[in-house]
């Protein structure tokens, strides 16, 4: 009997330390998070008691650390948009197809062949990405269009889109998955083939997920920082040429933190204020996904 109140009272025990364990992990997370938000928030008040707001996301020049300095933030965001659009171009037609190849139509062999190779992809380092653009991907395109800068943003566009395809391939194949099969047996009984029981019935049942893979990957393309600061290069241009080199608001962080500016000076500020806005874009780019996934997303019994 002291035995079986020894073993209640010592699993009870673990389940608050454990309880408490993952607690206080929560509240690390919650922290860590609020912290940086803080930082943001804190350093981009003392720039912004400086330059007016409209002159940082309306102006057309960005040079911080040379003289006359100038903060406009547009050529960042524009070349941030063009990386992204790109990106999106590349990764969203391939990752929807591969994720409809790999759920529907690959045998479990090849499957397993296929999906530890798009894994590997997502474990390369960003860095091996941007060389990879610079001395593989951007003599391509010069081969073709001969006035392809070295530095340009189409060779990062589409190195940012094999980077994403990963993601965007398994969060769909995922949400694919998750279509019952009582649905899909429902249109082979009316006599559909499975090209149209994949696009009139599958795709459309998983389409909150796919949407969500879709907005996530973009996401992750608006932060990516070193394979497009090294094949973009570092050029604050706003131009609708992908031939040529442009700079991304990441891109500025990066150089601005690496130049021997002064800590609390206004350029130093300035990397705030545009981590700022870069953290807000990508707040507002999760909630839409949250927002499609609740009202496209389809609930079975």
């Amino acid at each position: 009997m002291t035995n079986s109140l020894d073993s209640t009272r010592l699993r009870n025990l673990k389940e608050k330390g454990f309880k408490l364990l993952f607690l206080t992990c929560a509240i690390i997370s919650i922290i860590t998070t609020l912290a940086i938000i803080y930082i943001l928030v804190s350093d981009s008040i003392s720039f912004f008691s400086e330059i007016p707001i409209t002159e940082f996301l309306l102006g057309t020049e960005w040079y911080p650390t040379m003289m006359p300095q100038e903060f406009g933030v547009l050529p960042l965001l524009a070349g941030t948009i063009m990386i992204t659009v790109g990106a999106a171009i590349v990764a969203i037609p391939l990752g929807v197809a591969t994720a409809v190849y790999l759920s529907e139509y690959a045998d479990k062999r090849l499957r397993k062949i296929i999906k530890p190779i798009l894994e590997v992809l997502a474990g390369i380092p960003t860095i091996v990405y941007g060389f990879f653009a610079l001395t593989f991907i951007t003599p391509i395109l010069q081969n073709i269009f001969p006035d392809v800068g070295i530095f340009n943003a189409a060779s990062a566009s589409i190195v940012v889109g094999i980077m994403i395809l990963p993601m965007i391939s398994s969060l769909s194949e995922d949400a694919i998955n998750a279509v019952p099969d009582e649905i899909k047996r429902g249109g082979y009984a009316l006599g559909a083939t499975k090209l149209r029981v994949t696009t009139n019935i599958t795709i459309p049942a998983a389409l909150s997920g796919i949407l969500s893979s879709f907005i996530l990957g973009i996401s992750r393309a608006i932060g990516e920082t070193m394979a497009v600061t090294i094949a973009a290069g570092r050029t604050p241009n706003i131009t609708a040429n992908p031939f040529e080199s442009i700079q991304t608001m990441t891109s500025a962080m990066v150089e601005i933190g690496s130049s021997d500016v002064a800590v609390g000076s206004l350029p130093y500020q300035s990397l705030f204020a545009v981590g700022l806005l870069l953290f807000i874009i990508t707040l507002l780019m999760n909630m839409v996904s949250q927002y499609m996934k609740s009202k496209y997303q389809e609930v079975y019994d």
